[in-house]
């Protein structure tokens, strides 16, 4: 684990190949505030495998911790680009405990992974918010400038 930034006593932390059991942590704290438990509970991966993705320098894992508890989690990818020498990071999911909100966590894991994409030569790091969810489209609409685009899932075929 490596120290990024604290807010409201959550010190928000990039995990490292031996954070399994705090990766699971944030697994469980997606499952509960998507409510999707399916994606995120239901087919927990190894942890070889758990321990392989934060050691790929592609992914990024940040936890905010108020002890040892998680309360805000957020996965990005860094997306290397073939149209120019930089890359772009998407922030795959972020979530923070229903009883932690409003508190800056979000704001703090976002602030944490922006010096993370100054090293890795990121021109950008972008998001995709629901525009039912006001929470997400309020807080990205203060640190970013929004672009109202659509997204297509595309199901892989043999």
């Amino acid at each position: 684990m490596t120290a990024a930034a604290s807010s409201s006593r959550a010190a928000v932390i990039r995990l490292l190949r031996g954070d399994i059991e705090t990766m699971r942590a944030v697994n469980a704290l997606f499952a509960d505030v998507f409510d999707d438990a399916g994606s995120y509970a239901a087919l927990p991966p190894s942890g070889a495998y758990l321990a392989e993705l934060l050691d790929d320098p592609h992914f990024i894992a940040l936890a905010a911790l108020d002890g040892e508890r998680v309360v805000g989690a957020l996965a990005a990818y860094v997306l290397r680009k073939f149209e120019q020498q930089r890359s772009e990071i998407y922030i795959y999911d972020l979530a923070v405990a229903a009883d932690r909100r409003r508190q800056g966590i979000a704001t703090a894991l976002i602030d944490a992974l922006s010096p993370i994409a100054a090293v890795v030569g990121a021109w950008v790091i972008y998001v995709q918010a629901d525009m039912e969810d006001e929470p997400a489209v309020a807080l990205y609409t203060k640190l970013g400038v929004r672009e109202d685009v659509l997204h297509f899932d595309i199901a892989p075929r043999a």
